[in-house]
């Protein structure tokens, strides 16, 4: 499929290697390179397509976002446009960052701006939140050790998202949680703070002060403090306010859903109202992050799990395969930052036979007798097999044969 770019084309979608389009002869390709797949998104100021890079041989996967504003000539209009422009800057300062997404291209082609980014693979969590519910404790402490470092490094550059939304948090595959949409971003220079501009931002998640067009860097700690009861609950953050008493009531509404009471503290310190009581920086909230010491009972749907193949072989005395099956597990990948990537593989209960048979050669006393050791499924703790020391999940399998079961 590809998909025509021009705003008012009355049959955008082509045939897949198209050059131009058929209905209204414009041109595919932008740049001679990029080719949009099928809208993702859309508003007032403009599109946004899935699109494939075609002059790379990998074909990868990038988003085109297209700048083309319905109502021409508005005061509105012209403050996207350089909202537009301004995150195209934003993106090409911070997108080297393994949480945001790269900016790859940035220009102007029939009269319209377009930005050509990273496409990341994975969900937003409103999209998860809405399939499961609610988040659980252990969720949350993974959206929060992911992303306040992310606003660490965006504020130390002196740029102020002003639109942290579940919608704006993509979770991938491995993982890991990435910010994305910079087009509310800011710089927050000490003229820019101390002037009083646009209210931007979605009202949901807003911070009182950014409503008042005086965003700063704890704006962007509440707005996601209120991501973070949205889905813990999966209510809207407008009904877990009450106005007559002026406090949250966010606890009120966790159904069978508890979560530690050191965690709560730390949220209810992102959603202070008064911005001299809420945290002053994400340094600060990472630190009494790291001072909780959860003690969280894990379950196989707490975590992101993904799943992988692998072969279980048996060898004969000789070591000629004689027997060789396919089989599926369940493994979690923890980015700890600095490129390191944790994998961890999920362990059902089951039977392990541990010894050696008395005819095996070689084998020691104390492997003997051969028998079955029945394992619980394991929990808390216990629940994450380490592929650290040099192996990978294939290996591990391996090893232990038939410690896993389908």
């Amino acid at each position: 499929m590809s998909y025509c770019l021009k705003p008012d084309c009355q049959k955008p979608q082509n045939p897949s290697g198209t050059s131009f389009c058929l209905d209204c002869g414009s041109k595919l390709l932008l740049r001679s390179r990029y080719r949009a797949l099928k809208v993702i998104g859309q508003g007032g100021f403009g599109k946004t397509f899935l699109a494939v890079d075609e002059d790379k041989p990998s074909k990868p996967h990038c988003v085109i976002k297209q700048f083309y504003p319905q109502a021409q000539g508005t005061n509105t209009a012209q403050k996207a446009a350089e909202l537009f422009e301004q995150e195209a800057i934003r993106l090409d300062d911070l997108g080297k960052h393994p949480q945001i997404p790269e900016l790859l291209a940035h220009f102007t082609q029939d009269n319209r701006q377009y930005l050509i980014q990273e496409y990341i693979e994975g969900q937003n969590l409103a999209q998860i939140v809405e399939k499961q519910l609610h988040f659980n404790e252990a969720q949350i402490y993974h959206l929060l050790n992911n992303l306040l470092p992310v606003l660490d490094f965006i504020h130390a550059n002196n740029v102020i998202h002003r639109d942290i939304k579940p919608e704006n948090l993509i979770q991938t595959k491995e993982g890991k949680i990435v910010l994305v949409d910079f087009g509310a971003a800011k710089y927050a220079t000490g003229t820019a703070l101390a002037k009083t501009g646009t209210a931007i931002g979605t009202i949901l998640y807003i911070a009182p002060e950014q409503a008042r067009g005086k965003a700063i860097f704890a704006s962007d700690l509440y707005s996601l403090g209120a991501s973070c009861i949205h889905l813990l609950t999966g209510i809207s953050p407008f009904e877990l306010f009450d106005i007559g008493e002026n406090t949250w009531v966010w606890r009120h509404r966790l159904i069978n859903n508890p979560i530690d009471d050191a965690l709560g503290r730390v949220i209810d310190k992102l959603i202070e109202n008064a911005v001299n009581y809420r945290y002053q920086s994400a340094k600060d909230a990472i630190a009494d992050l790291n001072h909780t010491d959860p003690t969280i009972s894990f379950t196989p749907s707490a975590l992101p799990l993904q799943s992988f193949e692998y072969d279980v072989v048996s060898l004969s005395i000789t070591g000629r395969i004689i027997d060789q099956k396919r089989h599926k597990a369940e493994f979690f990948a923890e980015d700890l930052g600095s490129g390191i990537v944790l994998e961890m593989v999920f362990v059902p209960g089951g039977t392990l036979m541990m010894g050696s048979p008395e005819r095996e050669e070689g084998h020691a006393d104390h492997e003997r007798p051969q028998h079955n050791v029945n394992i619980a499924q394991y929990s808390s703790d216990k629940l994450l097999l380490s592929l650290d020391d040099g192996l990978n999940a294939t290996s591990l399998v391996s090893q232990t044969n038939n410690f896993f079961f389908n």
